[in-house]
């Protein structure tokens, strides 16, 4: 198969998992929050919580894909400071998803189409988590 027509799966199929992960943790909590918690403070804590453990969960799902990228013949490697584990991938993944890139590991070949998708994903499920937290927390703050 065609190295771009299989990148482009391999991220349409990671983006689509990792919305969805996004989408199903704030629903969840959304419909949780009111049940578990009477007080604000809890409410808003477990939002952030749920959420934090959300971003995680999508970034080491793009690592996921990194470190089989990177060990596929034909779909690009990552150099500099990496090892070829996956804990090395999963902390690529971190820089990439946040946009910090400390710029230790290189993206080559095809593989930096992935990069360049996982950063945006990342700033868009980033920014939907700040609204869903300001929306929330209106909505418990009001009732001090």
């Amino acid at each position: 198969m065609n190295p771009l027509l299989t990148v482009t799966l391999i991220n349409i199929g990671l983006i689509t998992l990792v919305v969805a992960t996004h989408y199903e943790f704030l629903y969840q909590v959304s419909v949780l929050i009111p049940r578990l918690c009477t007080r604000h403070r809890p409410r808003i804590l477990l939002g952030i919580f749920a959420a934090l453990l959300a971003h995680a969960i999508e970034i080491w799902l793009f690592g996921i894909g990194y470190y089989l990228e990177h060990h596929s013949q034909t779909l690009g490697h990552l150099q500099g400071n990496f090892d070829g584990s996956l804990l090395d991938a999963a902390y690529f993944s971190f820089t990439t998803y946040t946009t910090l890139g400390f710029g230790d590991i290189e993206p080559n070949g095809m593989l930096r189409y992935t990069v360049g998708m996982e950063a945006l994903t990342g700033l868009v499920l980033i920014t939907w988590t700040a609204s869903f937290l300001f929306v929330e927390m209106q909505r418990y703050w009001d009732d001090r």
